[in-house]
């Protein structure tokens, strides 16, 4: 259901349309919808998003919003994304409320995962 003026869906971008799928689906499960040969879609994980064909990538380093992840298992999805294409930027670590780890894509684009466990 749609809300007014709540955020609503995600736009990421990726140089690979064809890794980034592969890696979100083996790694999360995603499914993807494509919309011609520089878009993907995605629903259902949270919120709805896409990756659109650029060179550009998404990071904390150069001022991007940083998309965070839960996990109920942190271990098990660190070990996920380790053993696959994706680049582990921060080990896991504690913060106040929990622990979190930092990742990057096959297209370089961050993300964390964190958990309360």
């Amino acid at each position: 259901m749609n809300k007014h003026e709540k955020i609503n869906y995600l736009e990421l971008p990726a140089n690979n349309l064809e890794k980034v799928k592969g890696f979100f689906s083996s790694n999360f499960g995603w499914k993807f919808t494509d919309y011609g040969p520089e878009y993907t879609a995605f629903s259902d994980e949270g919120i709805d998003g896409g990756f659109f064909k650029s060179e550009q990538s998404s990071s904390t380093h150069n001022g991007a919003v940083l998309i965070v992840f839960y996990s109920s298992n942190l271990e098990e999805t660190f070990s996920k994304i380790k053993n696959s294409n994706g680049k582990v930027l921060k080990e896991i670590y504690s913060f106040p409320g929990g622990r979190r780890f930092h990742f990057s894509d096959p297209c370089d684009n961050e993300y964390a995962v964190w958990s309360d466990k």
